[in-house]
């Protein structure tokens, strides 16, 4: 069931999302929901825009990790929050949105640290970033298709931008996910490690980066930008408005059925 106006969050999962400070310079945000996978609860991503918004201000901080442990980065979106407001409207919700904004404008770099799936939400997230190192169980991808569903959060315009069209065509068609061999092999991932090490990898490298003179870094994070389209807003405003024509269909209302009552979708193609 979809409603008209955006999700209110009864649920309040701002807690598993945690701030540290490992080394000098760099900040380390951790998810910790790992009973459902670190799934990205819009108040885990509101509160993550939020922290980003504190650190960019912060000049003690030059570089930001974030992870979800040594097992897993992130499921995708909180499901149950899908089923109870609707997909479009949690999708489209503006704290929501602003918070997704929050952290693709952030002016300092982000690294992502992968072990484990990242999946959905998690996925979309780890593209935002401005790379990523990954354990060997890595595995990416965007699987809503399977469920009579589409990415909500850019990945239907980031994965074509990280990868070759060609190749992110067939992820976001199949779902099938890509392993960590093949996400190195097409650059999505830069660096692989055994997933013990990801994330001191990673904070290894945040160091050398937070060594560097923080005006020049800031300065070539926002040429980057620029030369890759890396703020795509009309692109991601048609995500948006075909993710609210699409989850009007009985498809997609089936799919996430299906997904909460572990079975098979049976779809109709409405």
């Amino acid at each position: 069931m979809t409603h008209d106006t955006p999700p209110t969050l009864p649920e309040d999962f701002s807690s598993h999302v945690m701030l540290e400070r490992p080394a000098d310079h760099v900040a380390l945000i951790r998810f910790a929901r790992l009973d459902k996978k670190n799934a990205l609860h819009s108040s885990m991503v509101i509160e993550l825009g939020r922290i980003l918004k504190e650190l960019n201000t912060d000049d003690a901080v030059r570089c930001v990790v974030i992870t979800g442990g040594e097992t897993c980065f992130a499921a995708g979106a909180d499901i149950k929050e899908m089923v109870a407001f609707g997909p479009a409207a949690v999708a489209n919700a503006p704290e929501r949105i602003a918070a997704w904004e929050a952290i693709e404008r952030f002016e300092k770099p982000l690294i992502a640290a992968v072990n484990g799936i990242a999946f959905g939400a998690g996925c979309e997230l780890a593209l935002l970033c401005d790379f990523i190192v990954a354990g060997s169980t890595a595995r990416f991808g965007q699987p809503e298709i399977k469920i009579g569903g589409m990415p909500g959060d850019g990945g239907s315009q980031r994965l074509p931008r990280k990868l070759p069209p060609n190749v992110a065509a067939y992820h976001l068609l199949t779902g099938e996910p890509i392993e960590a061999q093949r996400a190195l092999q097409f650059g999505l991932v830069q660096e692989l490690c055994d997933p013990a090490d990801t994330i001191d990898r990673a904070i290894a490298l945040a160091s050398t980066i937070a060594r560097q003179a923080p005006s020049a870094v800031r300065a070539i994070k926002a040429c980057i930008a620029m030369a890759v389209g890396a703020t795509p807003e009309n692109g991601l405003a048609f995500e948006r408005a075909t993710i609210t024509a699409l989850t009007q269909g009985e498809d997609s209302k089936e799919g996430m059925r299906a997904f909460v009552e572990k079975r098979e979708p049976i779809f109709s193609g409405h």
